[in-house]
């Protein structure tokens, strides 16, 4: 699994990266089959006096891309709100797959032991 954090107008500190990775092991621990994520903590000035905090994610998996963003008026705020909905689309996903792979034979016709001939 590649990690990719960046920062725009922010300056990363190690803690703010400390910080993420320690959050998103618990995505890691209910879901394995990352590829890569990326990670980009921002700060938005819609006005002077109005500073948001935006945290956004791209979780890469094979066959599909979960994008999730966040908006706080602190940084960490904003990366714990991130991280719950990171959180909630990746159990929504595995379990999306794993009920699809019972489907399968779910869905089998059924064969008839007698043959018309």
């Amino acid at each position: 699994m590649n990690l990719i954090i960046s920062g725009h107008h922010l300056e990363l500190t190690p803690a703010i990266r400390e910080y993420v990775q320690n959050k998103l092991d618990r995505i890691i621990r209910h879901f394995d089959h990352v590829i890569d994520i990326a990670v980009i903590l921002g700060v938005e000035k819609p006005s002077e006096k109005d500073k948001r905090q935006r945290a956004e994610v791209n979780l890469r998996l094979r066959g599909n891309v979960i994008h999730v963003e966040s908006f706080a008026h602190d940084l960490y705020a904003a990366i714990d709100t991130l991280i719950d909905k990171l959180d909630r689309q990746v159990l929504k996903y595995k379990a999306k797959i794993q009920d699809h792979q019972c489907e399968a034979i779910k869905r089998m016709p059924e064969t008839s032991t007698t043959e018309e001939s």
